[in-house]
């Protein structure tokens, strides 16, 4: 059994517009929202065997909080791929996770993350800033994953919370 965590990054700002959209940091909300789930995932004894993130700032801010939050004393591996990535993209960075891993978070964007959801367990909700769908797949690799496998499990986001 496989469990993947989807975790869109955290609220980022518009503040300075001389910043590429890639370098754009968390804002007031993104940095409070970002520890937050850290400690929804904590709650629920969530302990990712690998995180793949996103390499833009607010992606990989935001992996760094939640990763800081659960004590993961892995490296975090940025995959250039995950940013502007359609679900085609997703999903091969996803089947290319190592085969010993049992639980991998992935941290991006939308709207590459919804369509990642909502190929896999149909879920056509939005997934918010700092929102996370937990997902379970009845199979031995992440190669194998596939809808026919895949559970929704859970559907977490900052204002369920608050």
């Amino acid at each position: 059994m496989k469990k993947l965590y989807i975790i869109r990054h955290a609220k980022s700002s518009w503040k300075n517009s001389s910043l590429s959209d890639f370098d754009r940091p968390l804002n007031k909300r993104g940095i409070t929202d970002a520890p937050l789930m850290g400690k929804v995932l904590k709650g629920k004894k969530v302990s990712p065997d690998a995180i793949i993130s996103s390499p833009a700032l607010r992606a990989k801010t935001t992996a760094q909080i939640i990763s800081k939050k659960l004590n993961f004393n892995k490296h975090i591996i940025y995959d250039e791929n995950i940013y502007e990535a359609n679900v085609d993209t997703l999903m091969n960075v996803v089947k290319r996770a190592n085969k010993e891993d049992s639980i991998v978070f992935i941290f991006g964007h939308n709207p590459g993350l919804n369509m990642l959801a909502e190929s896999l367990v149909g879920l056509h909700e939005n997934i918010p800033t700092c929102g996370v769908v937990e997902l379970e797949f009845a199979c031995k690799k992440w190669s194998e994953i596939s809808p026919e496998n895949a559970k929704l499990i859970s559907f977490d986001y900052p204002k369920k919370y608050k």
